[in-house]
């Protein structure tokens, strides 16, 4: 499943880490490439996407996408607690909402 999401879900895979996320992150991956173009064309119109993944580890290399593109999101995993998730929640699902993505882990 690790290969299908991404390579540097793999230890040792990620090139050495200089402080800046790269498009080597996203042209390394198919699937990232593919919700790079998705999420050009969704965002802009309005739209707002909810994405799921049974990896942490893929959350981080999204959140790191996200960032490296400049897309304001709200990630959902075990780490956050419960009155945070609610005001999470609350606040991409208000009206005029300027967070576009939510990332969770099932």
């Amino acid at each position: 499943r690790k290969c299908c999401n991404h390579p540097y879900l793999f230890p040792g895979s990620e090139p050495d880490f200089d402080g800046t996320t790269s498009e080597a992150l996203v042209n390394a991956s198919g699937k990232l490439r593919m919700l790079d173009r998705l999420l050009s064309k969704l965002l802009p119109r309005g739209h707002r996407v909810v994405l799921f993944s049974q990896f942490t580890m893929m959350l981080n290399i999204l959140a790191d996408f996200m960032a490296l593109r400049g897309h304001k999101y709200y990630r959902l995993d075990g780490a956050v607690g419960r009155v945070q998730r609610a005001i999470d929640i609350a606040e991409f699902n208000r009206p005029g909402s300027n967070v576009g993505v939510f990332m969770l882990s099932t």
